[in-house]
């Protein structure tokens, strides 16, 4: 996927002003797999960062030790070991607080899903939930299971690739096997299947909140009635809900993490009435925009400029 990658010491990136810095996966070169795993050290002081930015890959982290506070989004967990999160492209996130921080990180784009297609839809409903917390016996499972990939990566060995993608898939089936945790839920096979997943992939751009269903229907290339009924078999919701969720979900990401006025919030998600924005996102969340803003925003973040690595 083009722009998701970049080559070591990239710089982060802020492509509209006031949003949350942009990550992207730091790769050795043109051909190299977009594909990283290693420990919070090893992976750069990035991986440690306190300040809410966004990511164009996905981030499974497994927390083994340390104290401090992991926020996805607008939620809130403290860490304690097995820590585990899984994180999709676009949520946003940071660390607060954080002691003696150690596990392992992998992090790879939806490129990198070739083998397992329906992976991609399973990771936007574990991430949906965001953390999990193991049982006893089974961290320690997951353990062992990432750093067998951060071993294979590191190693480099003959078919490599192949093995880093069959592993990640049991790693994204384990994780979805552990209590509470979603059902893959959209089939990995099948006509309907295909337009479900490329449906959730269009929704989750930022663009696409401001779209109807047809829209939507016509860029996917099939009917508003077959995209209703795929998405609808898949996922038991409607396109139309989830395209309000959506734009639920981004109203809210800017209001926290960005010093945008709700004016502006209400253009980049399609309202050209900011009064009618407003009743819409007291609809969906029972408040008005400036509540949720006080409740769920922090000063230091969105204008600032990236601090450079350490």
């Amino acid at each position: 996927m083009r722009g998701t990658t970049v080559p070591p010491g990239t710089p982060c990136l802020t492509p509209r002003t006031g949003e949350p810095p942009l990550h992207r996966l730091e790769v050795a070169g043109p051909g190299a797999v977009p594909f990283a795993a290693g420990d919070f050290d090893s992976l750069g002081p990035y991986a440690r960062w306190d300040r809410p930015h966004r990511h164009t890959f996905y981030e499974i982290v497994h927390v083994t030790a340390g104290t401090g506070t992991h926020v996805v989004d607008l939620t809130r967990r403290p860490l304690a070991p097995h820590h585990l999160a899984v994180i999709a492209p676009g949520q946003v996130h940071h660390w607060e607080d954080e002691r003696a921080l150690d596990g392992t990180l992998v992090l790879f784009t939806e490129d990198f899903l070739v083998d397992h297609p329906g992976d991609r839809e399973l990771l936007r409903r574990l991430a949906g939930r965001g953390w999990f917390r193991p049982p006893p016996g089974e961290g320690e499972r997951i353990g062992a299971l990432m750093t067998e990939l951060v071993g294979e990566y590191e190693q480099r060995g003959p078919g490599y690739e192949g093995v880093l993608r069959a592993l990640l898939h049991v790693l994204a089936v384990r994780v979805a096997r552990l209590p509470d945790a979603p059902a893959p839920g959209v089939p990995a096979e099948g006509r309907g299947a295909a337009v479900a997943q490329a449906f959730v992939r269009l929704v989750a751009h930022p663009e696409a909140v401001t779209w109807t269903v047809r829209e939507c229907a016509e860029r996917l290339g099939v009917t508003p009635g077959h995209l209703t009924h795929a998405v609808r078999t898949a996922t038991g919701r409607s396109p139309g809900r989830l395209l309000i969720e959506a734009r639920t979900c981004r109203a809210q990401r800017l209001l926290a993490h960005t010093e945008l006025s709700v004016r502006q919030v209400a253009a980049r998600t399609g309202f050209t009435d900011p009064a009618y924005f407003s009743r819409f996102f007291r609809r969906e969340t029972g408040q008005s925009p400036g509540d949720f803003r006080k409740h769920h925003s922090r000063a230091h973040q969105s204008l600032e400029a990236p601090r450079a690595p350490a």
